[in-house]
């Protein structure tokens, strides 16, 4: 059970970072640095994963390639929905 809580934790903590970084690229009207935050945030956190879980088989099933290249088009997720969502009222 503490390799789960470990990985939670890591996860929060990974997910914590990549935030406030995404609010600073905002803050500074980077939206594009915003949105490549938010897409390594996605692949960071599968790899971690994979990594901590020791199965790295699973890779190809998220687009990624076993050093983490890209196999496949982005998936949406809530931090890119954030980005575009930001990326939108600003070019209003």
């Amino acid at each position: 059970m503490t390799n789960q809580t470990r990985l939670t934790d890591e996860l929060n903590a990974l997910y914590a970072n990549y935030v406030q970084s995404i609010n600073d690229a905002v803050a500074a009207d980077d939206l594009v640095l915003a949105a490549e935050l938010a897409d390594s945030y996605d692949r960071d956190a599968i790899l971690l994963m994979a990594e901590r879980e020791g199965r790295q088989d699973l890779l190809s099933h998220f687009g990624l390639t076993q050093d983490g290249g890209r196999l496949t088009a982005q998936r949406d997720t809530p931090l890119r929905r954030l980005v575009k969502s930001v990326a939108a009222l600003r070019s209003s």
